[in-house]
């Protein structure tokens, strides 16, 4: 019994998803949605390589406040 809310945070199943798609036709129309998905991808990717440079930038002022001691 203690799983029961567990179990009903996981993924969307098959009904949600066609849901999900039809909102998101209804909203933006099908041609912007090809153009969102894109744009959605190159922020993400972005987003992932600033990480990635400020905690190299983070792990190289470690490094130098070390070599110092």
């Amino acid at each position: 019994m203690a799983l029961e809310p567990v179990a009903q945070l996981g993924i969307p199943g098959g009904v949600e998803v066609v849901v999900i798609l039809l909102l998101a036709v209804l909203l933006f129309g099908a041609n912007k949605i090809p153009r969102l998905a894109r744009a959605a991808g190159q922020s993400i990717g972005e987003f992932k390589r600033g990480a990635e440079q400020s905690q190299k930038e983070l792990e190289d002022k470690v490094a130098d406040e070390a070599g110092d001691e």
